[in-house]
C-alpha cells in the first residue's frame, strides 16, 4: 500500500517539487521514497512495505527496457496466475511484487488488462515513447485517484494535499461542491471541492498525451437475479466465494490483523479471516455506543486477541482539525473520526487489517432498504392520492408518523438520494448566502436510476448507493482513516468474484420484512455464533447528539457558526437556530449542525491557516 504524486514535466526545479508534493503523502508510505523525472514528466511514490517487502519491490517500476514507468497504489491478488501467463508470453520480471504485473500486464494487455485484476487499485503508466499516460483505479473505487489541469501542467495523485504544493496550482473553493455536499454530506460527484480538480471515478481508465484527456468505463455493476437455486445454495455460494475473498486478501509477508464490531460483517471476517488480533473502539460505558464488550466476548470465542480503546470527547474533539486536513475533503459522518482511532490502535501491532465495508451495498444491509416493502396496503393506494396525502402532510410539523406519509408520497427516486439526506434543496438555498451553480439531488442520482429504471425498488438503491454513498463515504473514510496511519486496509467484501455472486442473488434473499442481507447472514451463521450474526447494525456509533447538549460542545460549534466563514457561507442566524433548537430539545438537529460544522472546520484547515 502506498501513494503517489506526479505531474507533467514543465518546472525548472522539478526534483524539488516532486520532493515536496511525496513529503505532503508520506503517511501514506513511510517505508521509502522513489522518483522518476525526465523532460516530460515527474513522478514520485511513497511506499509502505506489505508484498515482497525488501527494495526490490520500491517504485516507479520500469519494463525491459525502460520505455514504460508505473507508480501503483493498492493490491492485487491474483497477480501470481497473471504473472504465469505473462512469464509464459515472454515477459522478464525484475521483481516479485505484484506491482509489476500490472506494467506488464498493460504492455500485453492495453486497457484489457483491467478485466483480468483482482483487488483494489490506482495506478499510472508513463510511455516514455508515445508521450502519453494511462491512468486506473479500481472497480468500486476503493482507492483513490485524482487529477487537475492547471495551465500547461497536468497532475495527479493518491491525494489532493499533494498538489497545493506544485507552484502551478492555482487553490480556489468550488463553492458548488459545498451546495451538494449540505444534501449528501460528502462530495458526491466527480468534482471536488476544490475547483478544476477531480476524482477518476470508479471502474474507470483515463489516457493523457498532447494536452488531451480522454476518460472511459470499464466495467459495471449488473444486477442480474437468478430464482434458480433455493436460499441454501445461495447460502453455500456465499460461503465459498467469501473464503475465498478473505484467503485472498490475506496475502501479505507482514501480519494481518482485522478490525471487529458487534455487527454481523466484521463478525463474518474476523472469523472466516482466522487472524491473530482484533481491533475495537468505543465511547464510554453506554452500549449503544460502544462495542467493546462484545467484541472481546467475541473475540474469545474464535479464540483471538482483541485490543481495544475508549475514545475520550477530548480525544475526539481535539482531532477533528488533523482529521479533515487528511481527509483532503470534508466529509459530516462523524463515524470517520471513530475509524481514525481504531486505524491509528491497530497501526501500533499490524500493517494490514481486514474490514467489512461493502458488505451492506451488496448484499442489501441497510435498514431503510426494507422501507418499498413496509406496510404493502398503503403502496396500493393510488399513487396520485399517495402524493395529495404527503402533500399535505409535508406542512405538518416533523414526526414519524407525519415523516412516514411525506415520504411514500413521493416516488422512490425523488425521496432517496442514498444513506444521508440532510438538507433539502429548499433548505440549503435558505441556508447559503452565496449563489451556486450546483445541480439539485436528483440530477445527480437521474444517471444511476436510469440505468436501472426496471429493476425493483430494492435493488435501485443498492446501485445507487454502490455508487455514491458507498465511494463517496464509506471508502473515502476508510482510506483516508487508515493511511493517515500508515496501515493497509483491505475490505474483502468488495471483491469482483463476491460480486458477481451477489449480483445474482434475488431481492427475496437480499432483504425481507425478517432481516436485511438475509442469505448473507445465514452464511455468517455458519462463522460466527447466532447472537452476533443477527445482531442490529450500530456502525461506529458516536454520541454526537448528546454532545451537542452540553455547553462545552455547543459553546465550540457556536464559535463556529457565528465566525467570519460562516457569516461569509451563510444565513448565521438559521444556523443558530439549528443549534438551540437541538439543544432545547425542540428537534434532533445533530446530522445537519455536524455538516455545516465540518466544513467550517475544513475551510478553515485548507483556507484559513
Amino acid at each position: 500500500m502506498c501513494g503517489f504524486v506526479g505531474f507533467t514535466n514543465t518546472q525548472n526545479d522539478s526534483n524539488k517539487v516532486i520532493e515536496a508534493m511525496m513529503e505532503k503523502i508520506r503517511h501514506r508510505g513511510p517505508d521509502s521514497g522513489g522518483k522518476h523525472l525526465d523532460g516530460d514528466i515527474a513522478l514520485g511514490f511513497r511506499r509502505l512495505s506489505i508484498i515482497d517487502i525488501t527494495s526490490s519491490g520500491d517504485q516507479p517500476i520500469y519494463n525491459e527496457d525502460n520505455t514504460k514507468v508505473l507508480l501503483f497504489n493498492g493490491e492485487i491478488y491474483n497477480y501470481q496466475s497473471i504473472r504465469k501467463e505473462l512469464v509464459d508470453a515472454g515477459h522478464k520480471f525484475r521483481t516479485n511484487t505484484d506491482s509489476e504485473v500490472l506494467l506488464h500486464g498493460y504492455e500485453e494487455y492495453g486497457e484489457k488488462l483491467l478485466g483480468k485484476l483482482r483487488g483494489m487499485f490506482a495506478f499510472v503508466i508513463w510511455d516514455t515513447v508515445k508521450k502519453e499516460l494511462f491512468g486506473a483505479r479500481d472497480f468500486f473505487g476503493i482507492k483513490p485517484l485524482y487529477y487537475a489541469a492547471m495551465g500547461d501542467t497536468f497532475m495527479f495523485g493518491s491525494e489532493i494535499k499533494a498538489f497545493l504544493v506544485h507552484p502551478d496550482f492555482k487553490k480556489e473553493l468550488n463553492e458548488a461542491a459545498l451546495e451538494n455536499y449540505l444534501t449528501f454530506q460528502y462530495s458526491p460527484t466527480e468534482k471536488t471541492f476544490f475547483k478544476d480538480v477531480f476524482k477518476l471515478l470508479p471502474a474507470h481508465y483515463f489516457r493523457y498525451a498532447d494536452g488531451r484527456l480522454t476518460v472511459n468505463r470499464y466495467w459495471d455493476i449488473e444486477f442480474k437475479p437468478d430464482d434458480t437455486p433455493d436460499l441454501d445454495k445461495w447460502v453455500d455460494e456465499i460461503s465459498d466465494v467469501f473464503k475465498n475473498s478473505v484467503e485472498a486478501h490475506k496475502i501479505s509477508d507482514v501480519e494481518v490483523g482485522s478490525f471487529l464490531s458487534s455487527g454481523v460483517d466484521s463478525s463474518y471476517v474476523a472469523s472466516v479471516a482466522n487472524v491473530d488480533k482484533t481491533f475495537t473502539v468505543g465511547f464510554g460505558e453506554d452500549e449503544k455506543y460502544n462495542e467493546i464488550g462484545w467484541a472481546k466476548e467475541f473475540s474469545k470465542y474464535i479464540n483471538k486477541e482483541n485490543i481495544s480503546k475508549v475514545i475520550t470527547p477530548e480525544e475526539y474533539w481535539d482531532n477533528i482539525e488533523r482529521i479533515q486536513y487528511h481527509m483532503d475533503e470534508p466529509l459530516a459522518d462523524p463515524s470517520c473520526i471513530a475509524l481514525y482511532f481504531v486505524c491509528k490502535k491497530a497501526s501500533e501491532y499490524v500493517k494490514v487489517v481486514l474490514s467489512g465495508e461493502g458488505a451492506d451495498e451488496i448484499f442489501g444491509g441497510y435498514n431503510i432498504y426494507k422501507e418499498p416493502m413496509s406496510v404493502p396496503a398503503y403502496n396500493a393506494i393510488p399513487r396520485p392520492i399517495r402524493r395529495g396525502i404527503g402533500a399535505v402532510a409535508a406542512k405538518l410539523p416533523a414526526k414519524r408518523g407525519v415523516n412516514f406519509l411525506v415520504r411514500r408520497g413521493k416516488d422512490l427516486e425523488e425521496r432517496f438520494i442514498g444513506n444521508a439526506y440532510m438538507f433539502s434543496e429548499k433548505e440549503r438555498k435558505e441556508l447559503l448566502k452565496i449563489k451556486t451553480d450546483a445541480p439539485d439531488a436528483m440530477e445527480i442520482t437521474k444517471p444511476f436510476y436510469d440505468k436501472v429504471k426496471d429493476a425493483d425498488a430494492v435493488t435501485k438503491m443498492q446501485y445507487l448507493d454502490l455508487h455514491l454513498w458507498m465511494t463517496g463515504d464509506i471508502l473515502l473514510k476508510a482510506d483516508k482513516m487508515s493511511m493517515a496511519n500508515s496501515l493497509e486496509l483491505r475490505v474483502p467484501f468488495l471483491d469482483k468474484e463476491v460480486m458477481a455472486v451477489a449480483e445474482r442473488i434475488p431481492t427475496k434473499y437480499r432483504v425481507t420484512d425478517e432481516n436485511t442481507k438475509f442469505a448473507m447472514r445465514k452464511a455468517a451463521l455458519r462463522a460466527a455464533p447466532p447472537q452476533t450474526a443477527n445482531k442490529k447494525k450500530l456502525g461506529f456509533p458516536v454520541p454526537i447528539r448528546v454532545w451537542l447538549k452540553e455547553e462545552k460542545y455547543y459553546g465550540i460549534i457556536k464559535e463556529h457558526f457565528t465566525s467570519p466563514a460562516a457569516e461569509h457561507f451563510f444565513n448565521t442566524e438559521l444556523l443558530i437556530k439549528l443549534l438551540d433548537d437541538h439543544r432545547d430539545g425542540k428537534a434532533d438537529n445533530s446530522r445537519k449542525i455536524w455538516t455545516v460544522f465540518i466544513f467550517l472546520v475544513w475551510y478553515k484547515v485548507y483556507f484559513q491557516n
